[in-house]
């Protein structure tokens, strides 16, 4: 997806890989024979891959993919279900373990986009929520087949599905557990946008490379201020929001904006 020249790094035994180039992240499930299910590992090398980038000042935005046609990612892994998630118990220590991941990838301060082909399920689905973005191909197929399997869907991700398509569609995906095209996720907003198999690389990277060229502290300021928003508001860090806002008007790339565009050119910004 991104240039043949940009370098690959493996995490998590080759089944993360993590990529850039010119302001853009790229962070690959790489377990396509099982359609990238995530294993407690791949968990582990998504917060590495998450920690590096987050203190490389060249990476403003990071979309996440799986590798192949088949599948964004699937779910969990299953085949990992008998040994790390037979109880109640068992499940606790699951969600300890790879609740590291999970923290640092909701808590990241940059824009994550996800590219999304192929299946979409379950806790790959969720992956796709915790993202600010989804771009997906037609031939992609979302669903949480959680009623199929006894378990209950995580209350975080079911708020992230609430918010996204309201609770009656909420509703429909998971008490009936049925697979929706994305056709019908892009009509209830389950996805940001559907587009072409062929034009998928080409409309992520140019969302994600119009999102690197612009500020990056006005960027971080609007992601944190949404975030707070959609909290009720006695939980919301207003105090948070009123700093970044400070920021922003006291920063050398404020200066940089405004003189650019006097000067009618395009800014360059240092996040500064």
């Amino acid at each position: 997806m991104l240039p043949d020249n940009a370098v690959t790094t493996e995490y998590a035994g080759g089944k993360m890989l993590a990529a850039k180039d010119d302001g853009v992240g790229l962070i690959t499930f790489n377990q396509p024979e099982k359609r990238n299910a995530m294993s407690i590992e791949m968990w582990q090398g998504l917060g590495e891959i998450l920690d590096e980038f987050a203190e490389d000042s060249s990476v403003s935005v990071v979309i996440i993919t799986g590798a192949g046609n088949k599948a964004f990612v699937s779910g969990a892994d299953i085949s990992q279900f008998e040994k790390t998630r037979n109880s109640a118990d068992a499940q606790k220590e699951y969600d300890r373990i790879t609740g590291i991941g999970r923290a640092k990838y909701h808590a990241f301060k940059k824009p994550i986009i996800a590219r999304i082909r192929g299946f979409c399920m379950g806790g790959g689905l969720a992956i796709a929520m915790g993202a600010d973005m989804r771009i997906a191909s037609a031939d992609s197929q979302f669903g949480i087949p959680a009623a199929r399997l006894s378990i209950a869907y995580a209350p975080d991700s079911v708020k992230r599905l609430i918010d996204l398509v309201g609770p009656a569609h909420a509703r429909m995906i998971l008490y009936t557990a049925k697979r929706i095209d994305a056709q019908e996720a892009e009509r209830i907003g389950l996805i940001n946008k559907m587009t072409s198999e062929d034009a998928l690389n080409e409309v992520v990277l140019d969302i994600a490379r119009t999102i690197a060229d612009n500020a990056p502290l006005s960027v971080y300021a609007s992601k944190l201020t949404i975030a707070e928003m959609l909290k009720d508001e006695s939980e919301r860090d207003t105090a948070a929001i009123q700093r970044q806002l400070e920021i922003c008007f006291n920063s050398a790339d404020y200066k940089e904006g405004r003189t650019a565009f006097m000067e009618k050119r395009q800014p360059k910004f240092t996040g500064k």
